[in-house]
């Protein structure tokens, strides 16, 4: 059977792309700890979402670490102080290079791992230079020269909206799923940016969203 690792957060994306993948190749969820404020959090959502899905073609979460303290200093993201709000523009949601690290990292685990595909739960609209098709294609390049092991980096999401995705992955425990950027004991803080996105995906996609908002 077909071995691919996919980069899971505990987000909704990479939670529902790790399921969709899982369906016909035996899945190696990896996530990327960098000592973000969130992730603690993130953890425990993919671990509660992986414990529901139960399908046996997924195998145990690997963890790995990159600290990027001395990339980032004081940046938002590892402070959580000044985390940009519902109306915050894309640019003060960037976290640089993220993408670069994550697929770097888990390309070295599936250079040892007998791996050679990474898939990646980036959605179409995503505005960040290491989220594009040309970055994905020429990153694809450099990694399988450098590590001297075939890797393939897909993002199959990269067509279409979140609220499309919530609509085909409609059968799953979306509600489990992690997208905030300051949660606090599961909750989603319901004022970030990226609370906002889910909210609007959900409205956008005539579902129902069970997710429990604090604000």
């Amino acid at each position: 059977m077909e071995k691919i690792a996919v980069l899971a957060s505990g987000g909704l994306d990479s939670a529902a792309l790790l399921a969709e993948l899982a369906s016909a190749a035996q899945v190696y969820p990896i996530y990327v700890k960098c000592g973000l404020k969130w992730e603690a959090e993130e953890l425990r959502a993919l671990n509660s979402f992986l414990d529901a899905l139960k399908n046996p073609r997924v195998m145990p979460l690997t963890v790995l670490e990159i600290p990027t303290a001395a990339l980032y200093g004081d940046h938002w993201s590892l402070s959580g102080a000044n985390v940009p709000d519902a109306d915050a523009p894309d640019s003060e949601v960037l976290i640089p290079g993220r993408n670069i690290l994550l697929l770097a990292t888990a390309a070295v685990w599936c250079s040892t791992h007998g791996v050679s595909r990474i898939a990646i739960g980036s959605l179409d609209g995503n505005p960040f230079p290491d989220a594009t098709h040309e970055f994905f294609e020429s990153f694809t390049r450099a990694l399988s020269l450098g590590l001297g092991h075939t890797i393939q980096v897909e993002a199959p999401f990269r067509g279409i909206h979140k609220e499309e995705l919530i609509r085909r992955s409609r059968g799953l425990p979306l509600d489990l799923t992690l997208t905030c950027m300051a949660p606090k004991e599961g909750v989603h803080c319901g004022q970030c940016n990226k609370c906002r996105e889910r909210q609007l995906a959900f409205q956008k996609a005539g579902i129902p969203d069970r997710t429990t908002y604090a604000a």
